[in-house]
């Protein structure tokens, strides 16, 4: 099971995610949706494509752009379509 935390709450888990460059790549229906919030942050890989991001919104704070995920990957990174994964002082563990 991995598990993502931030702000003192489990923003995502999940018993499969897939692994990129060191990250968990939660599926999206793992994800607790109510506390994302949409970014116009966009950053571009060679290979996995264009990202885009969410804040994250807990307990009345906020995280800027501390979720990413590949809309529309490239063929090398398809298996992470409909996933999204976490940095900026979220915790992940995985056990």
């Amino acid at each position: 099971m991995a598990i993502a935390r931030w702000n003192g709450e489990i923003i995502a888990e999940s018993e499969k995610t897939e692994m990129v460059e060191g990250n968990h790549y939660f599926p999206l229906e793992s994800v607790h949706a109510q506390y994302l919030r949409p970014s116009d942050t966009t950053s571009v890989c060679p290979w996995k494509g264009t990202a885009n991001y969410y804040t994250l919104h807990v307990n009345g704070q906020d995280n800027p752009d501390a979720a990413w995920y590949y809309a529309e990957p490239k063929p090398a990174a398809a298996n992470i379509k409909g996933h999204v994964a976490f940095w900026n002082g979220v915790e992940v563990t995985a056990g």
